[in-house]
């Protein structure tokens, strides 16, 4: 492992020994946007473009989709099993899965 910020031992610190967190999170960044696959008509020429995109693709995979690992189970309620949750609400920074529209209204306010 290579450290571009910070030292080395506070990288060894918070990853361990292993960079499957980082690979997984740059494999899923890859499948959501084309423009980071190749060179084809999505690729971003400009880096205002790419960074509104990737910006877009993070709010979209934080707050409006729900995971299925971060699911909760529902104990009390026979119509439903399970509680969808989005990486925000695990985290508790919200209490509801985001709509499209919210999502964009956050991001251009």
């Amino acid at each position: 492992m290579k450290a571009v910020w910070g030292s080395q031992n506070e990288l060894a610190e918070l990853l361990g020994k292993s960079t499957s967190y980082i690979e997984r999170s740059n494999l899923t960044e890859r499948l959501f946007s084309a423009r980071l696959t190749r060179k084809i008509l999505a690729f971003s020429k400009v880096l205002d473009s790419h960074g509104a995109a990737a910006t877009w693709e993070d709010t979209y995979y934080n707050w409006v989709r729900p995971h299925k690992s971060l699911r909760v189970e529902v104990i009390n309620d026979p119509q439903r099993k399970w509680t969808p949750r989005t990486p925000g609400m695990a985290a508790g920074l919200t209490d509801h899965i985001k709509s499209y529209c919210l999502a964009y209204l956050c991001q251009v306010l």
